[in-house]
């Protein structure tokens, strides 16, 4: 490239992904690809490519203040080459629109190329999704529950399981996933130790994400004559979802959603928290009445799940599935954007 106005021919972007906003505890991935330039606007030939800048952002800003320096493999790239990379960090599940410059080893920047967009994911699931009870217990014995770990984006997912007692994981952490729907199952097993309910979140973590479900069971004490299955004679506590809807299902197209609702108990409330099912969960502010905002819906369907706790522990839970559209014609198939790079 010279300082003069030169066009790097052929360059396009490739973008996968899928839509929401992150978790506390993890972070998300766009995998982005581009065909390298090869020759100046005059026809002569590049040969003092020195890296790229990939800006991305919420919006088309290119260029902008978010951008990856990315240096290049050549400074004479071959007809065709194509360079991918790998962003790492963003917000699960927020529309990102990403675009590419060019940069010789003048420090000279060419002209963006046009924005593709993509959502970005996670790697991996984890299923089944929400709350998951264990039952009723005998003191002494056990339960185990089985859950599948499935590889979501391609390449080789590692990672591992970790729950708190009264639950423990027996096999299948830790786990390595090769390849686009690869799964592993995860056994994780309740083991009361004494009369009471019990309740923990259960942490799948993999490539720098983390997925949490809510695990629940009671230990049932036979000396209290009992019987295996039986309920505990403790009243459970109430939980009602009153806004954004008091119905089963909630459309909307804003990524941000707060939840709101009561809860009581005749004795007391130890506290309230949600779950997303596509991989976020949190506390809710108060009990009787309690608020839960800044959840971050993914695009599709995202089953939430409020859960009430009681002083002797017992765990109520109410759903609401929130169905998360965007006006946008991007599908799960790759998005391809063709681009011309304008370089000065």
């Amino acid at each position: 490239m010279s300082r003069r106005r030169q066009r790097l021919l052929g360059v396009g972007l490739v973008l996968g992904g899928i839509f929401l906003v992150a978790p506390p505890s993890g972070a998300a991935v766009l995998d982005v690809s581009w065909i390298a330039p090869t020759t100046n606007s005059d026809g002569s030939p590049l040969t003092d490519l020195e890296s790229y800048r990939i800006y991305f952002g919420p919006t088309a800003a290119c260029p902008g203040t978010a951008f990856v320096q990315v240096a290049t493999s050549t400074t004479s790239p071959e007809p065709d080459q194509t360079v991918s990379f790998r962003l790492t960090g963003l917000t699960i599940g927020a529309l990102h629109y990403v675009s590419v410059t060019a940069v010789n080893a003048s420090g000279v920047e060419s002209d963006c190329s046009s924005p593709a967009s993509a959502v970005a994911q996670i790697d991996f699931s984890v299923s089944p999704t929400g709350t998951v009870s264990f039952g009723d217990v005998n003191v002494g014995g056990f339960t185990d529950r089985v859950f599948t770990v499935q590889n979501t984006r391609g390449g080789t997912v590692s990672g591992s399981a970790s729950a708190s007692a009264a639950f423990s994981i027996v096999s299948g952490s830790p786990f390595t996933l090769v390849g686009s729907g690869a799964t592993q199952a995860v056994t994780v097993r309740f083991t009361p130790t004494a009369s009471a309910a019990v309740s923990t979140n259960a942490s799948f973590t993999a490539a720098g994400d983390t997925l949490s479900l809510l695990l629940t069971g009671s230990g049932l004490d036979d000396g209290r004559g009992l019987e295996a299955g039986s309920s505990l004679d403790v009243s459970q506590p109430t939980i009602t979802i009153t806004s954004p809807t008091t119905g089963p299902t909630y459309s909307t197209g804003d990524p941000f959603l707060t939840l709101a609702g009561t809860a009581s108990d005749n004795v007391g409330l130890n506290w309230v928290m949600w779950i997303n099912d596509r991989g976020a969960s949190g506390m809710a502010i108060g009990t009787t009445n309690w608020t839960a905002s800044g959840i971050v819906l993914h695009l599709g369907s995202n089953e939430l799940t409020v859960a009430a706790q009681n002083v002797a522990g017992y765990i109520t839970a109410a759903t609401l599935t929130v169905t998360l559209s965007v006006p946008t014609t991007f599908t799960d198939e790759p998005l391809i954007a063709d681009a011309l790079i304008d370089a000065l």
